[in-house]
């Protein structure tokens, strides 16, 4: 039996608290029935799973430890954005008080003290919410040395910051089972590859969204990143980076599809438009199709999105000027109206070849 993974152990902990309802109400309508050394053989194999999977991930074992571990996971969100605030300032409150030799220990003795503590923490944090705690503490400490000893040593800035930023922002991902860090080190490459992109072609880095293509090459390796790298043991990190592929290749194609001047294509403005407003349309029903064909639901969600951002944009470009305010409305909430029962009969269908 291999060894499963803390959301493996999650769903079977989730699978065996629903068995034991439904065990409960087949034994109450009398359909199942079982024998009382068939109980106790099920039910202690069943504690000993739990058991088990609380010692090594603090699994939830019911819908109350569920529900708090939902509160502490914002609590623990809300302490790092807190306490990495707190640490900013706190530099900066003192900062000119200190010599610049001074400065420099501080910053690399914060980066290095707050990693190790981490570290530290994660030997010892079961539940995982501490360390996460600390990990994005670390992380905000590294982002502050890096931007302020450029400051001390008068370094202009420069798009390589984002790598060393994105490389401890992942090992943290990784290390600290840290989705939230894992969004963060994706931002910092899709930027940074936008805006090497951008310096081949000319411009200074730092301008890299006055081009929305630049972000094409790096959401396509987001996209597939997945599935020629398989995320065993983490796999909650797969939809991030899908997710995030997918923003970062929509989003331009619908700036592109409303000021086509901006394009690195020659054609007119215009015919840009409206090539990359039916690319928009086109983009989001394939990715609606292959969410259901892969059973990716944040893949179709992110498609449905996109898929009426782009509608309703039309709409907008199309009637607002020609039609009343109500009866724009009006034709808005029919057209909901009608995508709602095209959902349905997507989700029917979806569910008659999953029964076959």
């Amino acid at each position: 039996m291999t060894t499963p993974s803390r959301i493996e152990a999650q769903q079977r902990a989730d699978d065996i608290r629903i068995f034991r309802k439904e065990l409960e109400r087949l034994e109450s309508e009398g359909v199942l029935i079982l024998a009382d050394a068939q109980r106790a053989a099920v039910n202690s194999h069943h504690d000993d799973l739990l058991a088990g999977f609380a010692q090594s991930f603090d699994i939830d074992r019911d819908m109350r430890s569920r529900q708090l571990s939902w509160g502490m996971r914002i609590a623990s969100f809300l302490g790092a954005l807190a306490l990495a605030a707190s640490v900013f300032f706190l530099f900066y409150q003192f900062w000119g008080r200190f010599t610049e030799a001074a400065q420099v220990v501080i910053l690399i003795g914060a980066a290095l003290s707050t990693f190790a503590v981490t570290v530290w923490i994660q030997g010892r944090d079961a539940s995982g919410y501490f360390t996460k705690l600390a990990a994005m503490v670390a992380f905000a400490c590294f982002v502050l040395n890096v931007a302020m000893l450029g400051q001390i040593f008068n370094i202009t800035p420069s798009d390589k910051a984002l790598l060393p930023w994105a490389a401890l922002a992942l090992l943290l991902a990784y290390a600290c089972d840290l989705r939230l860090l894992l969004a963060a080190g994706i931002i910092c490459i899709v930027i940074y590859t936008a805006a090497r992109f951008g310096t081949w072609s000319g411009i200074y880095w730092i301008h890299f969204g006055e081009r929305p293509e630049n972000f094409f090459p790096v959401s396509l390796l987001l996209f597939f990143l997945p599935q020629w790298v398989p995320h065993r043991r983490r796999e909650d990190f797969a939809p991030i980076y899908r997710v995030f592929a997918i923003l970062s290749f929509l989003l331009p194609v619908l700036i592109l599809s409303n000021w086509g001047a901006v394009s690195y294509l020659s054609w007119p403005a215009s015919m840009i438009e409206h090539f990359y407003q039916i690319a928009g349309f086109a983009l989001s029903t394939a990715l609606i199709w292959l969410g259901l064909r892969r059973q990716w639901g944040e893949v179709v969600n992110s498609g449905i999105t996109f898929f009426v951002i782009f509608l309703y944009t039309k709409f907008y470009d199309w009637w607002w000027q020609l039609f009343p305010k109500y009866l724009f409305f009006l034709v808005v909430g029919l057209t909901a109206v009608l995508f709602l029962f095209v959902i349905k009969r997507l989700r029917q269908s979806a569910q008659k070849r999953e029964a076959a």
